[in-house]
């Protein structure tokens, strides 16, 4: 039987951030892509994937501002996640200077500047060498899919949420970290942080990868995701 899994995109990602796993977890997985563009609060976001998602019960993957989401998820329905991944993430809140940065792209997209602004946000995601080309052009596309009204909602959504880190010790399902060690939007130490504080998480580093994991090393991210699901339900990995 396959594993009910729910999958988060990142900032101006959509469902192309996740097709390079959801065909190579075929099967073992039966997965569903949350829509995260609607609301403009991480507390509506999570409500309404809960509201909206295939199964009562299920494993939860999250990348970038995926894994934003995927802590309130923690914080409303821990009781409905059986297993967590939490890619290319962090578990601290912006600073004052980080929100006004988020403030300054979405008032630049407003003005009509937004395929400049995703530009620029593909120039953090992605190592030089990897700037120009297929993965540039799904990023691209990805940009244009989620627009710029639904680009506001979500960096309103992530300068709202809380700090994450006091919730961390308190989960008890099998538990994924993975970070790209060149990632400059998450660094590692984020996500170092983050299995430290959840009881037996384990740490996944994808070497000569940037932020976007899932499209720029698909196959040692899909083996670390289907080692992940393979996990026993009810433990924590050791």
């Amino acid at each position: 039987m396959r594993v009910p899994l729910v999958l988060v995109p990142g900032l101006l990602c959509d469902r192309l951030l996740w097709e390079p796993q959801i065909a190579h977890l075929a099967e073992v997985a039966d997965a569903w892509v949350a829509d995260h563009t609607r609301h403009d609060s991480m507390a509506a976001i999570a409500r309404a994937i809960l509201a909206e998602a295939p199964a009562e019960r299920f494993a939860l993957a999250g990348l970038s501002m995926g894994g934003f989401v995927c802590f309130e998820l923690m914080r409303q329905a821990p009781e409905r996640v059986t297993r967590l991944a939490l890619l290319d993430t962090r578990a601290t809140p912006d600073t004052p200077e980080q929100s006004a940065a988020r403030r300054a792209l979405v008032a630049r997209a407003a003005r009509g500047e937004f395929a400049a602004v995703a530009d620029e946000l593909l120039g953090l995601y992605l190592p030089p060498e990897r700037r120009d080309g297929d993965l540039a052009a799904i990023g691209r596309r990805m940009a244009l899919n989620v627009g710029p009204e639904a680009f506001a909602r979500q960096e309103q959504a992530i300068i709202g949420r809380p700090d994450s880190r006091p919730d961390l010790p308190g989960y008890r399902c099998p538990t994924l970290v993975l970070c790209g060690r060149e990632d400059r939007a998450t660094p590692l130490a984020g996500s170092e942080e983050i299995a430290r504080a959840i009881p037996g998480a384990r740490l996944r580093v994808i070497e000569r990868c940037g932020h976007l994991s899932t499209l720029e090393r698909p196959a040692e991210t899909g083996a670390a995701l289907r080692a992940w699901l393979l996990e026993p339900e009810g433990r924590a990995p050791v």
